[in-house]
């Protein structure tokens, strides 16, 4: 119990709020004479004793249950399958042999009423970056994350076939309807689960990270688990990898500025000495790339574009001409707004025109902006550039003009912050990726430093 109530107190200085090592010992004191026994003067105890501002009481109402919270799963229904006719039964066998294996076994766990073991959420958790994050405002975030792990987009819709279907074999209406309610009711359940999985991890990661974290660290750490304070920090770095960039890749240029030998020129060079060759001719060797960058400015690829475009707008110099473009719902150029010399101004001028909310993303839609209105950038000398993370909502991911767009230009890079096994639900990645010449796992600073040093590298 000392040891939870330690970590409460680390991850409520961890939140911003003032806790003196006096108001912790008062804390410890009230604990001994209240007692754990009633959870809430227990809970009472803590708040009056940690909590000297009001505008704090907030942050410790969302830590507290974290720390000591009940420790079950929330409860789960009963298996309908149970109160089926032989008919019944057979018609539901018959109709699940449609289905592979891995997706029977996840219906079937929701039909069960089964919930996760705590083995397997830790293997979630660590699977979509979990024990990396340290910001409460992204546990609904991760556990979305770790839902699409489990395919349960594929399953929801999966279980909507099957209803339709059991209704066409000739399944009572009225029981099906029984099936559909107690699967939705698992469903719920399964996901408060994860949502308080999720919500402890993240307090107990608050509560252990060092203070004055280095920069290194920071590096790895995935965007999606970053908080505003550490954003303000790569925000800084990315200047400082930015300059160093610059420079290793004007160096590199240099050295390859007298590109390969022109055996025409040289002859006809040295045709006044009866073509014995007398003086060498190089072709001349553009190293410098065209870049045509369309960059995702949702939610949930603001922060990854932002330091992309913070990349590219320092690397003009070494860069032949840039057409850059942003889309949520639909594309903008954002191309003027990179004539300036302040970088901080130009990107802000974008994010506040294109603001994050509630949008649907369409990326399908922006293509066909960028079909009708900007497909002249691309040539055979033009470097494709996308980051995002190919989640479409669903809608047409107009792979029809992407092919297009992949033919015109020399090679098709897209960076996405996404691992391959997340490619699922509303991501079209597995669609976009075979068009491409790679796909670059982008999650956090130090891999989009690599994926931009690889661009640059290879014009």
């Amino acid at each position: 119990m000392e040891s939870r109530i330690l970590q409460l107190i680390s991850a409520l200085r961890a939140s911003g709020v003032r806790v003196s090592l006096a108001e912790s010992a008062e804390a410890f004191s009230a604990v001994d004479l209240m007692g754990i026994q009633d959870r809430e003067s227990f809970r009472l105890s803590l708040r009056a004793t940690l909590i000297k501002d009001a505008k704090d009481l907030p942050t410790f109402d969302k830590l507290f249950p974290l720390f000591f919270g009940s420790g079950t799963p929330p409860m789960m229904g009963g298996d309908p399958s149970d109160n089926m006719t032989p008919e019944e039964a057979q018609m539901w066998a018959e109709a699940m042999k449609q289905y592979t294996e891995q997706l029977r076994q996840r219906m079937d766990r929701l039909m069960n009423g089964e919930p996760l073991t705590k083995s397997e959420l830790e293997a979630l958790g660590q699977l979509v970056g979990l024990n990396q994050a340290e910001n409460l405002q992204y546990q609904n975030w991760m556990t979305q994350r770790m839902m699409r792990a489990l395919a349960f987009p594929e399953v929801q819709k999966a279980l909507r076939e099957l209803m339709e279907q059991l209704q066409q074999m000739g399944m009572n209406r009225e029981r099906i309807d029984q099936i559909r309610q107690m699967v939705q009711q698992n469903l719920a359940a399964m996901q408060e689960q994860i949502r308080q999985f999720t919500g402890q991890r993240i307090a107990e990661n608050m509560s252990e990270r060092p203070r004055g974290e280095n920069i290194d660290a920071l590096m790895n750490r995935p965007f999606h688990a970053l908080s505003d304070a550490d954003k303000k920090l790569l925000q800084r770095e990315v200047k400082r990898l930015a300059a160093a960039l610059r420079t290793r890749i004007a160096l590199r240029q240099k050295r390859m500025k007298s590109g390969q030998m022109d055996p025409k020129a040289t002859i006809r060079a040295n045709l006044k000495y009866h073509g014995v060759p007398m003086e060498i001719r190089h072709k001349d060797r553009i190293k410098k790339p065209k870049i045509v960058v369309i960059c995702d400015v949702s939610t949930s690829m603001r922060f990854c574009s932002e330091l992309m475009l913070s990349f590219l707008f320092a690397l003009q110099g070494q860069v032949r001409k840039t057409h850059a473009f942003a889309f949520i719902d639909h594309l903008e150029s954002i191309s003027e707004d990179f004539t300036g010399s302040n970088a901080d101004e130009a990107i802000a001028s974008v994010l506040w025109r294109m603001p994050s909310g509630h949008y649907n993303t369409d990326l399908g839609w922006s293509l066909n902006d960028f079909q009708n209105e900007h497909m002249d950038t691309l040539n055979s000398g033009t470097t494709l550039l996308i980051v995002g993370d190919g989640r479409n909502n669903y809608n047409d991911p107009r792979l029809d003009i992407f092919s297009v767009m992949t033919r015109r230009a020399t090679r098709t890079i897209w960076l996405n912050p996404e691992p391959d096994y997340m490619w699922n639900g509303d991501s079209d990645m597995m669609k976009y990726a075979p068009f491409c010449n790679n796909v670059l796992k982008v999650g956090n600073l130090r891999e989009l430093v690599n994926a931009v040093d690889e661009l640059m590298s290879n014009p």
